[in-house]
């Protein structure tokens, strides 16, 4: 069930994820490493299913699976 809420607060760690903006629109994969940068937004590391691996902004994506 897909959060269709675009909140870059609810993004867990595990959360499986799909970027809808940015550079890597399209791309889905495994939310890792979530920061908060110095001017206040969310950064988060995607993993890939082949492993690779590419920074975002957490208000880039939505949240497709939850981490139970």
């Amino acid at each position: 069930m897909a959060n269709n809420v675009n909140n870059p607060a609810t993004l867990k760690d595990g959360d499986l994820c799909e970027v809808i903006a940015g550079t890597h629109a399209g791309k889905s994969g495994i939310v890792r490493d979530i920061n908060t940068s110095k001017t206040g937004h969310i950064t988060i590391t995607v993993i890939q299913a082949n492993g690779t691996r590419f920074k975002t902004l957490g208000k880039n994506v939505i949240v497709l699976q939850n981490h139970k």
